[in-house]
């Protein structure tokens, strides 16, 4: 059901949904571009968790975010409820033109199909094939090909009724002022001036993390006069509990932690302005492709076409290419495992030392 919208259709109002993690409301900033170039005069929404808001709070082509608080639920059903209800009764004043849904979730159709837009496009998932999501939406663009193209890709799709042009649509990250202040007050805290290497080890998921002592290899492996490295991850008494070992195991008298200290805009003019980002498949490793900072990202079990950084800046050092991994769909997320322990040290050192000689 994907109908093209007439050439002379110019929206004034736009929303779009994005119901997922922090890396994925990055990779929707494509879409908004993209949109805003098209559509100058056009005032672009995003409804989004409320947690993931830092992502996008920044970025000036978006006139303002709606949010869905996660917690909600745990204040009870009238809360929840009144909640639900205020949000949506405020899409609605709103006037939208045009909604693109980007989500899967029902949730996301129904706000969609109350939102009372008279464009509104989704996606025909295998498993939304009924005629409730078909009811929410009254374009819906294929995902046969989704395996087969990044993130970034899929999302633009949504925009071909429209006739968008996509290419070139950056992912972007925004910080203010102050954020990039805050992070250099830190670093002169921690001793650190001139040129410095961010590593963040860390993921929310044990299984796509390396092995601390390789990276304490790596850190050790980088040392040379001039250089300091930067540790960062977030707050979580996991991640905090993995720098603190990675520090222990370290001999490079050059490194440093910035770990559970920054806000996530914060963490991005941090990557920002550093000579160098390594780290796994995370929010932290998609801030940096979106800010061309030169990116060194290892990846092990997770669909790499969908989820390596986007962009030219990138080196993408994968677990497979050394040995065999499980299939991503069949990984057990709350495993211990840490399936990148067939990436080599010096295999990392040198993608590191490529930029950092250059």
């Amino acid at each position: 059901m994907v109908s093209q919208i007439p050439a002379s259709f110019t929206p004034r109002n736009i929303l779009v949904i994005k119901l997922r993690h922090h890396g994925d409301m990055l990779l929707t900033t494509p879409v908004i571009n993209a949109l805003h170039q098209r559509y100058p005069n056009a005032a672009i929404d995003v409804l989004l968790y409320q947690e993931t808001r830092p992502m996008l709070q920044a970025h000036p082509a978006i006139r303002k975010l709606h949010l869905i608080d996660r917690k909600w639920k745990k204040q009870g059903i009238w809360h929840q409820v009144k909640q639900e209800l205020k949000l949506v009764n405020a899409i609605r004043n709103s006037h939208y033109d045009v909604v693109i849904n980007l989500a899967d979730q029902w949730r996301s159709a129904l706000i969609t199909r109350l939102s009372d837009a008279p464009v509104r496009i989704g996606f025909a998932y295998n498993k939304r094939n009924n005629r409730f999501w078909h009811y929410c939406h009254n374009h819906l663009i294929s995902t046969q090909n989704f395996g087969q193209l990044h993130t970034v890709e899929q999302n633009l799709l949504a925009l071909s009724p429209l006739d968008v042009p996509t290419n070139g649509a950056p992912v972007s990250m925004y910080y203010a002022d102050e954020d990039w202040q805050a992070a250099q007050k830190q670093l002169q805290e921690q001793g650190v001036s001139g040129l410095y290497v961010v590593i963040q080890p860390t993921s929310r998921w044990t299984f796509k993390c390396w092995e601390d002592e390789k990276v304490a290899a790596l850190i050790d492996q980088l040392n040379q006069p001039g250089l300091q490295i930067v540790l960062t991850a977030a707050p979580d008494p996991k991640e905090m509990a993995m720098i603190a070992h990675i520090l222990s195991l370290c001999q490079n008298p050059q490194v440093t932690t910035l770990a559970g200290q920054l806000s996530l805009p914060q963490l991005a003019a941090l990557i920002d302005h550093a000579r160098l980002f390594i780290g796994v498949d995370s929010a932290p490793m998609h801030m940096a492709a979106a800010l061309q900072t030169p990116c060194v990202a290892l990846f092990g079990p997770t669909k790499l076409q969908q989820w390596r950084p986007w962009g030219a800046n990138n080196r993408v050092i994968w677990a497979g290419d050394y040995g065999s991994l499980p299939s991503p769909d069949s990984i057990d997320t709350q495993t211990e495992q840490r399936y990148l322990s067939a990436i080599p040290v010096e295999d990392v050192v040198a993608a590191a030392r490529s930029y950092l000689d250059a």
